[in-house]
């Protein structure tokens, strides 16, 4: 067995009983380093009490409590990530969940640089007076001083070798960085979608109106700070793509907000022409009208075609349109799994794919224009990137890079799949990478959102007579409608950054809510004796839905795509998962269920998952925004047309009667069989499912996002403070 090994950015050295990380060694007990080498022995699997008790403590009877002890000291070793390396598997056992890297124990000299190596990684440097003992030893076996030479050589070529090694496997640290940001545009709106023009004078980004769907395009000079408005009417429009030559851009584009479901669903190919959009505000002029298939991401790829991202029968394949025969055809799908996303290089004539095989592995795809296929790579994370991750890359400007963000981290993803980090010295939050064509500046947004909850009596909430869920408006009239409707709520826990999703306790007087108030998400617990935090997932995780128990002691969280289960006492939980978590919506501690949205096979699937068995069963064919029980067990679910159901005996049934309604938010909440939403007019709304009732509760204002919680006497609701999004130029360092 090897004695010194890895674990994530830790160095284990069981001759020393240490555990070292950026210079700073701890001191071990050994039997708790016997367990952590179990299990790192068998990584990813799950060793059960019994295994471990018998491996570590072989002939020695000992209590279970003597191994919880040591799993608590070890995990108090590596800190914050203890609990995320370290998984503990109710009733079954433990597993190492983090890539371990063995070192070869039987070179004296490579273990010597090694351990040398992680004490002393912050200036990649190697002591040494490490391999001072072993050379006294062979200077008194073997006179010859040429041989001392030769084995001089052979080990400062091994240390050489050594230090070579760590650079690519351990510290993996990109040669591209950055070193200035600036503001491009430092305003008070919502800008995204941000591009360079083709000759790199221009950027040409969205700016959105207030909370509307809706934006205009506009360009800004980078060198006279000028900004110039392309598009003359607001509406909802698309990332947007540049000719090759530059004078055109194609983006898609629907209507306002304001238009029925089954049409804003619906997307034009359109285009517009830059050069005169310049010197006056144009109208995008039609190339494809919309038809019923979705499709995403129109990159231009030649004079006359575009490539574009459709969506059939749940899996996205890319597709080629050209303009010149007005035909599409395929070209790049997979048969059994699923694209993610994928880029073009103008540059490079090249496409790169981002795919999910049959078996969940991503991979890297790189194509031709044609579609023909150059390579396909699995992709390979570092302990920084969860497995189950999104990668959405762009092309850098070194030969066969390509780049991307998880928010406070920006990679690198070579062709052949290997992932490196950036070094960047700027905390904020960025996404959407983009290079400028010379390759010394880069395209991001950066900028907060600020939410707050809201817990209001539902007997303060007066009826409004005056509401017809058919009517329609202009664009004008509702956004003159909302102006006027803003009302001022009191803050249940105050910050100036994002507060969501809070739930109340059953049983108890607490609110679990989520919160980025410690510089990450964070499931934080607030009640009459204050507000805590719960939990302390890893840099750049995402939380995608959390539910309580029933009795109130334990939460169920899906983070970074994964089950895990925490109780108030900070003990977890973990369900190893075959396939990505994309949202829980709800969790029936009872028998152990939960309503989810599976990625199986890249494809999102809503399921019953049983948390015992991690045997689960598909509910619908339809694609799911959102689902609920109600206290009785009917579950109720919303597609992608904002239309309800209820799971029949032969076939699922519509709920008529909210058809009409226009729904603000995706989501929805049950209690006491009364379905609670808020409508497009900014109105809460009711629906009891037992009576068939409709009733309109109360104007909420325009601030108001959507409900997360009701109980027998209030509501639970967010509300936007303040949302900015701005873009910003890094510079890449000399």
């Amino acid at each position: 067995m090897a004695e010194q090994y890895w674990i994530g950015g830790f160095f284990i050295d069981l001759s020393r009983n240490q555990i070292t990380q950026n210079q700073q060694s701890q001191t071990i007990p050994p039997k708790a380093l016997a367990v952590l080498t179990y299990l790192a022995e068998n990584q990813g699997k799950v060793v059960s009490h019994d295994d471990l008790l018998t491996e570590v403590w072989q002939n020695t009877a000992v209590s279970p409590n003597t191994l919880q002890k040591s799993i608590a000291q070890l995990r108090k070793a590596l800190g914050d990530d203890g609990n995320i390396y370290i998984k503990t598997h109710a009733k079954k056992g433990y597993s190492l969940e983090c890539d371990v890297r063995w070192q070869n124990s039987g070179n004296s000299a490579l273990a010597s640089a090694t351990n040398n190596q992680a004490e002393e990684n912050a200036d990649q440097g190697v002591e040494r007076h490490a391999n001072s003992s072993n050379i006294d030893s062979i200077d008194n076996s073997i006179a010859s001083k040429s041989s001392i030479k030769l084995l001089l050589i052979v080990a400062g070529l091994i240390s050489v070798s050594v230090i070579a090694y760590l650079k690519l496997t351990v510290t993996q640290t990109s040669q591209l960085s950055f070193d200035q940001l600036r503001l491009l545009t430092a305003t008070d709106d919502k800008e995204f979608d941000a591009t360079y023009s083709s000759d790199g004078q221009y950027i040409v980004f969205h700016r959105y109106l207030d909370k509307q769907c809706v934006n205009k395009m506009w360009a800004k000079n980078i060198a006279t700070q000028k900004e110039t408005q392309l598009t003359k009417e607001w509406g909802a429009y698309g990332r947007h793509s540049f000719s090759k030559d530059g004078k055109e851009l194609i983006f898609l584009a629907t209507g306002p907000c304001n238009r029925p479901t089954t049409q804003r669903n619906c997307y034009d190919l359109v285009s517009l022409d830059f050069e005169k959009a310049l010197k006056s505000p144009q109208q995008p002029r039609v190339i494809v009208q919309c038809k019923s298939s979705l499709v995403r991401k129109p990159l231009w790829v030649s004079d006359d075609k575009i490539a574009l991202l459709q969506r059939s029968s749940k899996r996205w394949k890319l597709i080629s349109y050209s303009m010149d025969d007005n035909k599409s055809f395929d070209l790049y799908h997979l048969k059994d799994g699923n694209l993610v996303d994928y880029a073009y290089s103008a540059k490079r004539d090249m496409i790169a794919v981002v795919s999910i095989n049959n078996k969940g592995q991503h991979h890297i795809d790189m194509l031709k224009p044609d579609g023909s296929l150059l390579s396909s790579h699995p992709i390979v994370r570092p302990p920084e990137i969860p497995k189950f991750r999104l990668i959405q890359p762009n092309f850098a400007p070194s030969h066969e890079q390509l780049i991307f963000s998880t928010g406070k981290q920006l990679f690198t993803l070579s062709f052949d799949g290997k992932i490196t980090k950036i070094s960047s010295p700027f905390a904020d939050s960025m996404m959407q990478p983009e290079f400028h064509p010379d390759g010394k500046k880069l395209l991001m947004l950066k900028g907060p959102y600020d939410s707050d909850i809201v817990k209001i009596e539902l007997n303060q909430l007066s009826a409004l007579d005056d509401f017809a869920p058919a009517e329609q408006t202009t664009q004008t009239e509702s956004t003159q409608t909302q102006t006027d409707k803003t009302r001022i709520y009191n803050s249940l826990v105050r910050t100036n950054v994002g507060e969501d999703h809070a739930i109340f306790q059953p049983g108890g007087e607490s609110i679990a809510f989520w919160s980025e108030r410690s510089g990450e998400p964070q499931i934080w617990i607030t009640d009459k004796n204050g507000t805590r935090q719960l939990t302390r997932f890893p840099i750049d995780s995402y939380i995608r839905g959390f539910d309580w128990a029933a009795d109130g002691n334990s939460l169920l969280i899906n983070v970074n795509s994964m089950l895990t289960r925490i109780y108030l006492n900070k003990e977890q939980q973990s369900f190893p998962m075959d396939h990505a978590v994309v949202r829980l919506y709800q969790w029936d501690s009872n028998d152990n269920t939960a309503l989810l949205q599976l990625r199986i096979k890249g494809v999102s699937t809503f399921v019953e998952y049983n948390l015992n068995s991690s045997d689960y069963r598909e509910i619908t064919d339809n694609f799911v925004l959102w689902a609920q029980k109600s206290n009785d067990g009917r579950l109720i679910y919303k597609d992608i047309l904002d239309q309800f159901w209820q799971p029949g005996p032969v076939e699922d049934q519509k709920i008529h009667a909210l058809d009409k309604i226009g729904n603000k938010s995706k989501s929805f909440i049950i209690n006491d069989n009364v379905i609670y939403s808020v409508n497009k007019e900014n109105k809460i709304w009711s629906y009891n499912i037992d009576t068939k009732v409709f009733s309109i509760l109360a104007d909420a204002g325009k601030s108001i996002d959507y409900l997360t919680d009701a109980n027998q006497t209030h509501l639970l609701m967010t509300i936007q403070v303040a949302a900015k999004k701005e873009v910003v130029e890094l510079s890449v360092s000399d």
